[in-house]
């Protein structure tokens, strides 16, 4: 970031921007009074999910990273979200998937490079795979299936890790890496395909909810509010401690797959059943982050409980 400018000046880059994390994160950034400009081809994110804000330092570009990047003055940091996340895309836009976190994150580390600005780049835990470490510290090195249904996200993203890290090594580029656990909030489409939205939507529409296996498969979910937290701290700290590290974002609170069910049907107040279908292929047994990384380094955890975000997600559901 150039030295002389001045915190109200400083003009942020989100990839994705207009997605359900990237918009959240563009509030955030607007707020502390940043220039932002979005680069959205609207593939999975939405023009709605920026409709509500009124404000000359918000621009949308409608842009595929994947193509050449547009022309700016200046560009002090970038926020790289864009790619598809849900499980539902990862068949039917496989090529699109890894192609954005391949050759679209060479464009955008290139852009950033050019204006010597640092970079938070979105990682995930899929980068782990169906781990056999529990929880997952981020030195554990993953299992991931390089020919699976999940590989075009899964590795899609290790390689972006990879290309940020030849970046930082060849350029001297100032990159941190996020790697976001499940997250889930307002904003998620709730024809997302991941499972907290689906839960919702089949328990508001009355229907039975869908597990896969016998739900006891296990995830812990984090509020988006916590994760934009976390996002910001990790970026906008200037601290050369922070430079090259890769951390862990999201919740410590294990939940099984059937008690998570049990727990939507009890926020909703509906009445509907469970019912039980085969595991697709790959599907991680057990997903829990380390986050004594981000307690040390950012001074961050969680504070929002499931049940109160997913009271405050079904009130977003019910008002779009």
């Amino acid at each position: 970031m150039t030295e002389d400018t001045s915190k109200d000046d400083v003009h942020a880059v989100v990839t994705g921007g207009a997605g359900f994390v990237g918009s959240h994160l563009v509030d955030e950034l607007l707020a502390d009074g940043y220039r932002v400009t979005v680069l959205d081809n609207l593939g999975s994110g939405r023009r709605s999910n920026l409709e509500h804000i009124s404000s000359d330092h918000l621009t949308l570009e409608i842009q595929d990273i994947r193509n050449p990047l547009p022309s700016f003055d200046r560009i002090d940091e970038v926020y790289h979200l864009a790619s598809r996340a849900s499980p539902t895309d990862f068949r039917s836009h496989a090529v699109e998937i890894a192609l954005t976190n391949s050759e679209g994150t060479n464009n955008v580390l290139s852009l950033a490079s050019e204006h010597d600005a640092r970079i938070l780049l979105a990682s995930t835990s899929e980068v782990y795979g169906d781990p056999k470490v529990h929880p997952q510290p981020e030195t554990y090195n993953g299992n991931v299936n390089p020919r699976g249904p999940r590989a075009p996200y899964d590795e899609g993203k290790r390689f972006a890790e990879a290309l940020a890290s030849a970046y930082e090594q060849q350029y001297g580029l100032d990159i941190r890496t996020v790697r976001i656990f499940n997250t889930y909030g307002p904003r998620m489409s709730r024809t997302d395909g991941r499972v907290i939205p689906t839960f919702l939507d089949q328990a508001l529409r009355g229907e039975d909810l869908t597990i896969h296996g016998d739900g006891s498969q296990t995830r812990s979910f984090c509020y988006v509010s916590d994760l934009v937290r976390g996002l910001r701290r990790m970026a906008a700290e200037e601290r050369s401690d922070l430079t090259g590290e890769v951390v862990n974002l999201g919740s410590t609170a294990e939940i099984s797959i059937r008690s998570l069910a049990e727990t939507t049907l009890e926020v909703v107040d509906s009445e509907s059943s469970l019912t039980f279908e085969e595991r697709p292929p790959d599907d991680p047994e057990v997903r829990r982050p380390d986050i004594g990384k981000a307690r040390e380094l950012l001074d961050w955890e969680p504070t929002i409980p499931l049940e109160e975000g997913l009271e405050r997600t079904v009130e977003a559901f019910t008002a779009r």
